[in-house]
């Protein structure tokens, strides 16, 4: 996996100061998308050892509140079996850290709906999230007045209630 940018201090792609990671690769190519060159798998700096050893560091202050991931798509197949270990390691390390995710698929029922983003590291990877953004970036749906979200159609849920109650709970309604 590559991946496109690393933001050491956001205040924008969730609550609080956060960790943001930009993964490349995504498919789906959202009309005016803010990120088009993060589409390329290719695209960026290789996510290796070394990076998520940067990422790991930066996370430590007590004033970052997490990590958020976003992409490109991180729950493209190819990025997920990359992020599953890392984000291990970061609730090992940051219990209490939450970890935000963006994505342009949908969730559903513990999983995502679309079968292409279905792997044997999804549930997992979903499992380590605190809040999912899904749903791809509208442009006829654009809002600016949206908190964490860039059109109408998409959603930020609550996972770990989502999981347990085995129905979305939106984190922010």
């Amino acid at each position: 996996m590559n991946y496109a940018e690393l933001k050491p201090a956001d205040i924008a792609n969730g609550e609080g100061v956060r960790v943001s990671l930009f993964v490349s690769g995504c498919r789906r190519r959202c009309k005016n998308c803010f990120n088009g060159v993060a589409w390329n798998f290719a695209y960026g700096n290789p996510f290796d050892e070394a990076a998520q050893e940067r990422i790991l560091d930066l996370l430590a202050p007590d004033y970052i509140a997490g990590l958020s991931l976003l992409g490109g798509d991180p729950f493209e197949p190819e990025n997920q079996s990359a992020l599953l270990p890392f984000l291990k390691k970061v609730r090992a390390r940051y219990p209490h850290k939450s970890i935000w995710c963006y994505t342009g698929y949908t969730f559903s029922e513990g999983a995502l709906a679309e079968p292409q983003a279905n792997c044997e590291a999804t549930r997992e990877l979903i499992s380590l999230l605190d809040v999912l953004i899904d749903g791809p970036f509208v442009e006829e749906l654009k809002d600016i007045r949206l908190k964490f979200r860039g059109s109408s159609n998409q959603r930020v849920i609550d996972v770990k209630n989502t999981l347990a109650s085995g129905k979305v709970v939106l984190y922010l309604k």
